[in-house]
């Protein structure tokens, strides 16, 4: 079984200057329910399917499954997904050697930026750059199967 061990942050200031590749992406759900996540996932011209167990009670670790798939078979299979969509820009800044993946959102999340830092090791010492803000890792609301169904337009 993979495990994924991920840290999540807030974005506070401008990163895009650490920016070096840039990419859309929009996804939707099969299933949200906590337990098992069933992500379909359009990324540029690749398809994604991804299955995520629950996360560990820190929210920092958990199962992850993907398997690529044709960009037609993801367009079929969102056309069948859960209500609400996630329409976001994925920036990749390397820092010291991490890289951070920033997702900036869009549609019913605009104006809400996220940093994820997938790390090898739960006890992993990692650079923090200027502009990551608060630690916001296993706060349920900020998964992105969450903000499909409680968008941060509404908070």
């Amino acid at each position: 079984m993979a495990q994924e061990i991920e840290h999540k942050f807030l974005v506070k200031g401008d990163f895009k200057k650490d920016v070096f590749k840039s990419t859309r992406i929009v996804q939707g759900y099969l299933s949200s329910v906590p337990e098992r996540t069933v992500r379909i996932r359009v990324k540029d011209t690749q398809g994604f399917i991804t299955i995520k167990g629950i996360g560990t009670d820190a929210g920092l670790s958990r199962y992850e499954w993907e398997k690529e798939i044709s960009v037609e078979e993801a367009n079929d299979l969102l056309k069948i997904c859960e209500p609400g969509v996630i329409d976001k820009v994925r920036h990749l800044a390397n820092i010291e050697g991490f890289v951070y993946e920033v997702d900036e959102f869009h549609g019913d999340n605009e104006g809400l930026t996220v940093a994820e830092l997938e790390v090898p090791d739960v006890n992993t010492v990692f650079a923090k750059p200027t502009w990551l803000g608060e630690e916001v890792t296993g706060q349920v609301k900020y998964y992105n199967s969450m903000l499909m169904k409680n968008p941060y337009k509404n908070w």
